[in-house]
């Protein structure tokens, strides 16, 4: 088969360390604070926004549900675009003035189909953001890859400003302003990108190569992340109305969800040490059976503040943790030639995927209201067979990637 040497030109930024390439590392970090802005804004009010415009649990859980499937096709078919051109930087750009463009679609009250069609437009060019930024991030640090916290705290932080405001927002004055907020973040993004290094792999086709393979480590570590993914539908899609079924407001419903992501930016943090001391598998074991937890706090617990509070901290297990455990069981398994595809693959599979049936699932459970409760314990089931998955993970077998870099 043919094989591909890959030639890095101007690519000394991906391959400085964190103290030798402050720039890029902070125009970096920018992009990361506006995307998960961005998902501030989207992921915890998307649903009430729907409400808002008319449609029913069903019909909301539908729509949320095209926003995680979109994951699946999407960043496959950008990530082979980056692997075969080595044009990240350039994918970033590409994919948030393209995101940007077509979420103008959002300022029009159309129908059900019509934002059916205007979410899987908009989507397939977000998608192909933070598989790509992911890679460029750890090819940047390089052996330095334990400053992938802090730099993915930003993003975390983005999340909190935006949730929080944004809850307010909506009190004050309607769900009708969050196309405003969301086109300015997308701007935003966009404009950070620019700043971005550009790269570009030129592709020998002289030399063997080795395809892509899934072992069953990955198999198992696959499964294990589609089904903690899962379990988040109900979080994803339909928090906030749980918590206003409950009788709390919006801005409080973003204050909860603010406190969550100020644990997982203190996990990040840590993340490295813990990673380091006790390997990916085991904290990955220990993640989803905190996320378990946490699903059947919400399910019998959530009227208390307390509780609800707690369930809260134990984001920092459910996302901070898992996914930099994640990112780093992917970085470490793939080899260069497939790391854009094997985040790619991760994203699609567990949040698109994952993500997808999570929130069409609890659509379909939530009916009427009356049983809502019941979308959390079958949360909590999703996380348990995500456990399972988790000690199927065998250990890492070693691999050669026959792989020649020049500068």
């Amino acid at each position: 088969m043919p094989s591909f040497v890959f030639t890095f030109h101007e690519i000394k930024p991906y391959t400085m360390s964190l103290s030798q390439s402050p720039q890029p590392l902070s125009w970096i970090s920018a992009c990361y604070f506006f995307f998960f802005a961005i998902l501030g804004v989207l992921v915890p009010y998307l649903g009430v926004f729907f409400e808002h415009r008319g449609f029913d649990a069903q019909q909301i859980g539908f729509l949320l549900a095209i926003l995680m499937a979109t994951r699946i096709i999407a960043p496959n078919i950008w990530a082979a675009v980056a692997d075969k051109t080595g044009m990240r930087g350039q994918l970033v750009k590409l994919g948030s003035a393209c995101s940007a463009v077509t979420f103008l679609t959002f300022f029009y009250h159309g129908g059900f189909i019509y934002l059916a069609v205007s979410l899987c437009i908009y989507t397939f060019f977000w998608n192909a953001i933070l598989a790509q930024l992911e890679v460029i991030t750890l090819e940047t640090l390089g052996d330095n890859s334990g400053g992938y916290g802090r730099i993915r705290s930003f993003g975390s932080l983005g999340y909190l400003v935006f949730v929080v405001s944004m809850g307010f927002g909506i009190s004050q004055w309607g769900t009708e302003i969050l196309p405003f907020v969301g086109l300015g973040l997308f701007l935003a993004l966009f404009g950070c990108s620019l700043s971005l290094p550009n790269t570009r792999i030129v592709v020998d086709k002289n030399i063997d190569s080795q395809p892509l393979k899934i072992d069953k480590g990955i198999f198992w570590f696959l499964l294990s992340a589609l089904l903690l993914q899962m379990s988040s539908g109900p979080f994803y899609g339909f928090f906030v109305l749980y918590l206003k079924q409950l009788g709390y407001t919006e801005f409080t419903a973003g204050v909860f969800v603010a406190f969550g992501v100020i644990a997982e930016i203190v996990m990040f943090m840590f993340a490295p040490r813990l990673i380091g001391r006790y390997g990916v598998k085991f904290l990955l074991f220990v993640s989803v059976a905190m996320t378990a937890v946490r699903w059947l706090l919400m399910a019998f617990g959530a009227q208390y503040m307390l509780l609800l509070g707690l369930s809260q901290i134990l984001h920092a297990f459910t996302f901070g943790l898992v996914h930099a455990s994640s990112i780093q069981f992917v970085h470490q398994r793939f080899g260069v030639r497939h790391r854009s595809k094997g985040q790619a693959l991760y994203a699609s599979l567990s949040f698109g995927v994952g993500g997808a049936l999570g929130t069409w699932l609890c659509g379909f459970i939530w009916g009427d209201g009356s049983q809502t409760w019941l979308c959390w314990a079958v949360a909590a089931g999703c996380a348990g067979l995500s456990m399972l998955a988790v000690l199927c993970i065998p250990k890492r077998e070693q691999r050669n990637d026959n792989i020649q870099a020049t500068s």
